[in-house]
C-alpha cells in the first residue's frame, strides 16, 4: 500500500504540452487532492504562474513548444521567486540534473514518472 500523501488545499500548476504525460499526471496526482491547473505550452505556463498567486507549485516540461522550460522558469523566478518549480525531463542524461538545478528549477524529476518519488519532491518542496 502507498504512503497516502494529502496535498488538499495546494494548486499545483503542470506545464505539460503531451496529452497522454498530462493524463497521466493527472491521474497519479488524483488521490492527494491536489488541485491541477495545466499550461500547454511555455507562455502559457508564464502567464498563469504570474496571474495567480494560489499557485503553490510548478510541475515543468522542459522540452515545450514556443518557449522551453527553462525560458518559462527564468521568466516566473523573476516575479515570484520563492514558487517551487520541479523540472520534468524524458531526455535524462549525466549532467542534466546539474544543469537544471543550475538553472533556477528547486528540484528535478525524469520521465516515466516514479508516483511515489513525485509525492515525495512535491512534499519536500510544499514545506
Amino acid at each position: 500500500m502507498d504512503n497516502v500523501f494529502d496535498f488538499s488545499g495546494k494548486k499545483l500548476l503542470l506545464a505539460e504540452d503531451d496529452e497522454p504525460s498530462f493524463l497521466l499526471l493527472k491521474a497519479i496526482l488524483k488521490r492527494t487532492g491536489i488541485e491541477i491547473i495545466r499550461a500547454k505550452s511555455g507562455r502559457e505556463a508564464v502567464s498563469f504562474a504570474l496571474s495567480d498567486e494560489n499557485i503553490s507549485i510548478i510541475l515543468m516540461d522542459i522540452n515545450m513548444p514556443d518557449m522551453n522550460g527553462y525560458e518559462a522558469t527564468e521568466a516566473i523566478k523573476k516575479e515570484r521567486s520563492n514558487i517551487p518549480i520541479i523540472a520534468q525531463t524524458a531526455y535524462s542524461v549525466s549532467g542534466d540534473k546539474e544543469k537544471i538545478l543550475g538553472s533556477g528549477f528547486d528540484d528535478y524529476i525524469s520521465k516515466p514518472i516514479n508516483k511515489t518519488e513525485l509525492f515525495k519532491i512535491i512534499e519536500r518542496n510544499l514545506l
